[in-house]
C-alpha cells in the first residue's frame, strides 16, 4: 500500500520532509541576511584597509570564520535537508603560523564554503515566497469559523488589499482558496529547499557512500579470495549480484570434467603404448 506522502499534490501535507524543509527556510531567512551583512561589511572593510596590517587581519579572520560558519551550515543541512555530508579533509599539515594561513588559503573547501555563504542570501530571499503565501493562506482556512472578518493581503499601489468575508458561501470560498494557497506554499518550499540541498552537496562537502557488504554477510564465502570471482567484482552498483558466467556454461563445464572414466583410461593406455620402444 502506497504511503499517503506519495500522493500527488496533497501528499506534501503529511510528508515529514516538508516541515523539515519549512524549518530550514525559516532559519535561512535571518541567517542569510546576517551572512550577507557581516561578510559584505568585512570584505569591504578588509579591502579598504588592505594596504595596512589591519585589513589583512580582517580578511584572514573573514576567511577562517567562513569555514566555521560553513561547518554549521553543513550540520544544518544534514539535520534538516536529509544530506549526509562529511567534513572536508583538504587541509594539509603545516608547521608555523604562516604555513597554517597558507593551508587555509590553498584549501578548496575554504572557497566553496565562502561561495555557499554568499549564495545563502538568495536562498533567504526565495524562502520568503512560501512563507508569505502561508501567512496569507492559513487565516483563510479558518474563515468558516470566524466570519465576518476582513482578510488583509498587503497593499497594491498604496491602497490596502483586503477581502471582507461576510457570509457562509464566501467563507467556504475562502476556505478553498486557503487550502490551495497552503498546498502551493508547501510545494514552493520543497522546491527552494531542494535547490538549497543541491547547493550544500556541491559546495559544503561530499555525501558519504555506502560500502559494499563483506563476502561472509552476503553468503559469498566461495568467492572470498581475490581474482575475477571476488565478491567485489560480483556486486554491481545497484547492490545486486552480476553473474559474469552463464550458469548453463558452468554446468556444461562440470559435465565435461565428469566424463566417462573409461574414456580417460583408454586415452591413458594409448599414450603408454605410444611411449613403449
Amino acid at each position: 500500500m502506497a504511503s499517503p506522502s506519495a500522493l500527488p499534490v496533497v501528499g506534501v501535507l503529511v510528508d515529514g520532509r516538508t516541515y523539515r524543509n519549512l524549518l530550514y527556510l525559516l532559519l535561512a531567512v535571518p541567517l542569510g541576511f546576517v551572512y550577507s551583512t557581516v561578510f559584505t561589511f568585512g570584505l569591504a572593510f578588509g579591502l579598504a584597509l588592505s594596504f595596512v596590517l589591519v585589513g589583512l587581519v580582517v580578511l584572514l579572520v573573514l576567511l577562517i570564520g567562513s569555514r566555521l560558519v560553513a561547518g554549521f551550515e553543513r550540520r544544518l543541512a544534514n539535520a534538516l535537508l536529509g544530506t549526509d555530508l562529511s567534513r572536508p579533509d583538504d587541509l594539509a599539515d603545516a608547521d608555523g603560523a604562516l604555513a597554517g594561513v597558507r593551508t587555509y588559503v590553498d584549501a578548496r573547501s575554504t572557497w566553496t564554503g565562502l561561495g555557499f555563504l554568499s549564495l545563502k542570501f538568495w536562498v533567504s530571499l526565495f524562502a520568503l515566497v512560501p512563507l508569505v503565501i502561508l501567512s496569507s493562506a492559513l487565516p483563510l482556512i479558518a474563515a468558516p469559523l470566524r466570519y465576518p472578518y476582513a482578510a488583509d493581503f498587503g497593499e497594491v499601489n498604496g491602497e490596502p488589499a483586503t477581502w471582507t468575508v461576510d457570509t457562509l458561501p464566501e467563507a467556504l470560498v475562502a476556505l478553498a482558496v486557503g487550502v490551495a494557497g497552503v498546498l502551493l506554499a508547501l510545494h514552493v518550499a520543497n522546491l527552494v529547499a531542494y535547490v538549497a540541498r543541491q547547493m550544500a552537496v556541491a559546495l559544503l562537502g561530499h555525501e558519504a557512500r555506502e560500502t559494499s557488504p563483506p563476502a561472509s554477510a552476503t553468503g559469498g564465502g566461495a568467492h572470498s579470495h581475490g581474482g575475477a570471482g571476488s565478491a567485489g567484482d560480483d556486486i554491481d552498483p545497484a547492490g545486486g549480484f552480476e553473474f559474469v558466467d552463464d550458469p548453463a556454461d558452468r554446468d556444461s563445464d562440470s559435465a565435461d570434467r565428469n566424463s566417462d572414466p573409461a574414456d580417460r583410461n583408454s586415452d591413458s593406455a594409448d599414450r603408454r603404448s605410444d611411449e613403449t620402444p
